[in-house]
């Protein structure tokens, strides 16, 4: 099989590639890298090797010989190469530079402060507490999901931009997947909750979600 993702379960990054690799409709390998196990299979020699920055995912196409390391370079990737069944990233320039800054609010402003690497360091360089790492993770979920309501109505149909799914859905399951797991009441987002169980009706979003990855924990 030509393409591998490699990838951990319940990391948002990988989640995203994983629904995207769905709607293509293309098939993969997927390789997991436990993040915490051993101390973190990413820190280990065959994986820095793929990606010296040491997070996930990371994408390999044999076919074209290339390794690519960010989630929102992948989808792009992937959305240019495989144009079928539907792109997730406009042909309009303002459409489509409209897609990219709500996948960036969320992938760039919002994911990264929650991610492993920066609560492992809250803990052990800085001596906060689970529920200090936690209160953490909510409150910039909260915050960048204050203002992601508040653009969607504007530009939300069914899902973030009208009637199609676009690389902002893309990225918006994944970050509600996480705003739940930190307790964020998301009755407050009316607008993100219904775009989420839009694309949670999809098949594609479905097989995705971390719980049915075969190294779930």
């Amino acid at each position: 099989m030509s393409l591998k993702l490699y990838g951990y379960w319940r990391s948002s990054a990988t989640y995203r590639v994983r629904i995207a690799l769905n709607l293509k409709g293309l098939e993969y390998e997927y390789v997991p890298v436990h993040l915490v196990k051993d101390g973190g299979e990413q820190h280990q020699a065959a994986y820095d090797s793929l990606n010296p920055s040491h997070l996930v995912p990371t994408f390999v196409d044999d076919d074209e010989d290339i390794i690519l390391n960010q989630s929102l370079s992948i989808i792009e990737y992937l959305d240019e190469r495989y144009p079928e069944p539907y792109s997730l990233i406009p042909a309009h320039a303002v459409e489509r530079a409209r897609v990219r800054g709500l996948a960036q609010d969320i992938a760039c402003d919002i994911q990264p402060l929650a991610n492993l690497r920066v609560l492992q360091s809250l803990s052990n360089q800085y001596a906060l507490s689970s529920d200090q790492t936690n209160d953490w993770c909510k409150h910039w979920i909260e915050k960048g999901f204050d203002g992601i309501e508040r653009r969607l109505q504007t530009q939300a149909g069914r899902f973030c931009f009208d009637f199609d799914v676009t690389m902002a859905d893309v990225c918006l399951v994944p970050q509600v997947y996480n705003a739940k797991r930190f307790g964020v009441d998301m009755t407050r987002y009316p607008l993100i909750s219904r775009i989420y169980d839009n694309c949670q009706a999809l098949e594609a979003f479905q097989q995705a979600e971390p719980e049915n990855q075969p190294d779930a924990q």
